[in-house]
């Protein structure tokens, strides 16, 4: 009974030896891109990203109108007066340096805040979908130099579906679409 129950276990371990690992790929770019939620965090994003420009525009005219005014009266204004008129367009370009740094940063950390659950949604289902094919590697088929279609398997095609984005979509018509909400504005 002994030698059968070695004979198994030795047998189960050589055919796990033997096994050949499953590989994927997917392109997860693509994914996260194309997921219908991105379009709604593209659309609030560009609506930030107005409303900093807007802002941004406001303080350049007001910059503008003082800077004018300033060329035009100087000759005629007291030395103190040149001088607080002086410090004051100083310091409407220092705001302007500075708001123009902070709303980068703040832009940037809403694109973040925005796409980070697109991103973990995308993560949960390819590892949901390996996870359920056996996968034992997916890699991120941008980033490979090759991959030998013999030996992995494409997960895109699923993910896609399990992420509901429309067949047909794909980044260069998201690009396309991206450029022409850009020249109908």
């Amino acid at each position: 009974m002994k030698r059968i129950l070695l004979f198994a276990a030795m047998a189960l371990i050589s055919a796990a030896a033997f096994a050949q690992p499953k590989f994927a790929h997917v392109n997860f770019t693509e994914l996260y891109q194309l997921m219908p939620e991105a379009d709604q965090a593209r659309a609030t994003l560009n609506a930030a990203t107005a409303e900093a420009q807007e802002t941004y525009q406001t303080m350049i005219d007001e910059y503008q109108n003082k800077a004018n005014q300033y060329q035009q009266k100087a000759s005629t204004w007291t030395q103190t007066i040149r001088e607080s008129k002086e410090k004051e367009l100083s310091d409407i370009q220092q705001r302007l340096m500075e708001f123009e740094q902070s709303i980068q940063q703040e832009l940037a950390a809403k694109q973040n805040e925005l796409m980070a659950p697109l991103v973990q949604k995308a993560q949960d289902t390819v590892s949901s979908i390996a996870k359920a094919g056996g996968y034992v590697y997916v890699f991120d088929a941008p980033q490979m130099l090759y991959i030998d279609p013999a030996q992995s398997t494409d997960l895109t095609p699923a993910a896609r579906k399990a992420l509901n984005i429309p067949e047909g979509r794909t980044l260069e018509t998201l690009q396309a679409e991206l450029q022409a909400a850009a020249q109908a504005q």
